[in-house]
């Protein structure tokens, strides 16, 4: 039997009926979206979003059909190569590309344009399993966290010069395979506490009490072990550095632009403008909540006819579900959402070399960070960051680095006997 034979067989088919099942539910609530019963254009249309992103979908399949043909060791050989030229993409971007509301986040020639934080997503996480492969590679060092840190923050960096805080926030998600591979437990024990802090201290009107708590747990921490001098100093300084900390945040948040301050306090506090920065948010909960049980039905949602949410069909796709069908058809596509993740979690741990694990863990962690955030965002648990639902949200760049990330690593996973007839 050939290895293309081979390999067709052991192609994880359930992967790959889950992702066309996303990009199908997704197709049909873009056409939902957009539609206007007024005008009455088909979903095929490629005058509306529905019928452009069809031209997505078609290109992604042919995407598709070269990875799966191409040799699994292309993807590692060219791993670094990869990461260099959108790292290279990135730093034109702010020259070439296209501002759009203060954000330059696009290039491309004429209609057709891409977004390479985007594309970097993949070409990061390739060059992190490749850097990562090593046997002796050990994240307990500080030499490798350092490299492996310098690979994922040096394209944070670049996209935060667009600025697209959102899309930057995503590379950190990665941080969840850095755990699988032994990054030690302390250094996010130490991140969940700063981010507990900094919520605390945006979400806390008057910061006295805060600090007043902060200086409360600094005397307990001191009490309870021997009180030698060092201890007391060590632990004041920290209490004092922390407090610090909390009352200078006002100072940052008062740094960014406007849009990004409103965001950050609507959450805290919905009521705040609600007519302005938290009409998204709040349009979107009635939509989703006035889907009910079973929904208003397919093309019947009101929000979606009167353009009531804007940005209905890319960031905030996922009232347009739960208008027109209502809790249980969310509760389908969030269990898609699920299935997929679980499947991808159990083919990571099933490769047969560190390079494809690795690479399988990033996938997961940016799938998951997606999930979690957009449809978070979407209910008014989190700020709107404009990031996108994957395989879901409308846009080619969306859907192309997606479908890129997800099927690498369906084809690194049918390769494995290969891999493992190489290792030996």
């Amino acid at each position: 039997m050939r290895d293309s034979e081979i390999q067709i067989n052991r192609v994880d088919w359930v992967t790959v009926l889950i992702y066309f099942a996303l990009v199908a539910i997704g197709w049909f609530n873009i056409y939902a979206a957009v539609y206007d019963s007024q005008v009455d254009k088909s979903i095929f249309d490629f005058s509306i979003n529905s019928g452009k992103q069809l031209v997505w979908i078609g290109t992604a399949i042919l995407m598709i059909i070269v990875i799966m043909a191409a040799d699994y060791r292309l993807f590692e050989n060219l791993s670094i190569i990869l990461y260099l030229i959108f790292i290279g993409i990135l730093i034109l971007t702010p020259f070439l590309g296209k501002e759009v509301n203060g954000q330059v986040l696009s290039i491309g020639v004429g209609s057709f344009r891409i977004q390479p934080g985007e594309f970097a997503k993949f070409a990061t996480a390739l060059a992190l399993a490749k850097v990562m492969e090593r046997p002796n590679f050990d994240l307990a060092k500080s030499k490798n966290q350092l490299i492996a840190l310098g690979v994922l923050l040096l394209p944070v960096a670049l996209i935060l010069l667009q600025p697209d805080t959102g899309t930057a926030m995503v590379y950190f998600s990665m941080l969840i395979m850095f755990y699988r591979e032994g990054f030690p437990q302390r250094y996010y024990v130490l991140g969940l506490g700063f981010i507990a802090l900094t919520l605390l201290a945006l979400g806390i009107e008057n910061n006295l009490y805060l600090a007043i708590g902060i200086s409360a747990v600094m005397l307990v921490l001191i009490l309870m072990g021997k009180k030698t001098w060092q201890r007391i100093v060590v632990f004041s300084l920290l209490g004092l550095g922390l407090i610090a900390y909390s009352y200078s945040l006002d100072f940052v948040v008062s740094k960014l632009p406007k849009h990004q301050q409103n965001r950050i306090m609507v959450l805290f506090n919905p009521d705040l403008d609600p007519l302005g920065v938290g009409w998204n948010v709040t349009q979107s909960k009635i939509a989703i909540g006035s889907g009910g049980l079973t929904g208003k039905g397919y093309l019947q949602g009101t929000q979606t006819k009167f353009d009531f949410v804007p940005e209905q069909h890319t960031d905030f796709i996922f009232c347009t579900l739960g208008e027109e069908f209502g809790w249980l058809g969310s509760l389908i596509v969030i269990s898609l959402f699920a299935s997929l993740l679980f499947r991808l979690v159990k083919m990571a741990e099933r490769q047969k070399n560190r390079f494809s694990r690795i690479y399988g863990y990033c996938v997961v962690s940016i799938l998951l960070f997606h999930f979690m955030i957009n449809i978070a965002m979407t209910i008014g648990l989190f700020p709107v960051v404009g990031i996108p639902l994957p395989f879901f949200s409308y846009g080619g760049s969306s859907l192309w680095s997606f479908t890129l990330l997800l099927f690498i690593f369906i084809k690194l996973d049918a390769s494995r006997a290969q891999q493992l007839g190489r290792l030996s």
